[in-house]
């Protein structure tokens, strides 16, 4: 990644909390009350405000839902309104968890959409990352393999995801993947929410 990119992955990443703040403030919310909506603690989403850290995705997605926004909003997404996005191959804001206990990036690939009921990115898991996180958040989730071999894990079963393989499942269940190889796993995941929900 070249300075350019790093240096705007940082400004990115750095507003991200600030948005959160914002977001919340303006909806009349204190942190107690969010910590109410999502299960969080009031402490850890204090941190998450004044850190110049992204969250994983999967707790942006909690957020968001609380605060009634997209997790594109909070990345940067446009407020006007559009019936049609191209973002073009690389344009998407990436927020990158290598060398952190999430360990992946993702970029927002149509986050010029406002209040879209998909969210849809490009998904990169490193190879031989070590560290095991387990997700769980509300929706369906799609992940489509466009490069490489993961282990998936849904509730206790265990599936091996390969290159061109489509798995689709509740999210609301403990989920995780892993690259399988010395090489990085790239998948298309999209995220869904009910409206309402």
């Amino acid at each position: 990644m070249d300075t350019e990119n790093e240096q705007q992955l940082a400004m990115i990443e750095a507003e991200i909390g600030k948005r959160i703040k914002a977001f919340r403030t303006d909806k009349g919310l204190t942190l107690e009350q969010l910590a109410g909506q999502t299960g969080f603690t009031k402490g850890y989403l204090s941190k998450v405000e004044k850190s110049g850290k992204s969250p994983p995705v999967s707790t942006l997605g909690i957020i968001a839902r609380a605060l009634g926004v997209t997790i594109s909003a909070i990345l940067r997404e446009e407020t006007r309104s559009v019936p049609f996005c191209l973002v073009k191959k690389g344009a998407g804001p990436l927020i990158s968890r290598d060398g952190t206990a999430f360990g992946y990036s993702f970029e927002a690939i149509a986050y010029h959409f406002p209040n879209k009921k998909m969210e849809p990115f490009i998904l990169t898991l490193p190879a031989h990352h070590k560290k095991i996180k387990i997700y769980r958040h509300e929706g369906e989730e799609m992940l489509y393999v466009l490069e490489g071999t993961m282990k998936f894990l849904h509730n206790d079963l265990e599936y091996i995801v390969e290159e061109g393989d489509c798995i689709y499942f509740d999210a609301g269940l403990p989920h995780f993947g892993e690259s399988m190889s010395s090489k990085k796993v790239r998948c298309l995941m999209v995220i869904y929410n009910q409206p309402g929900r």
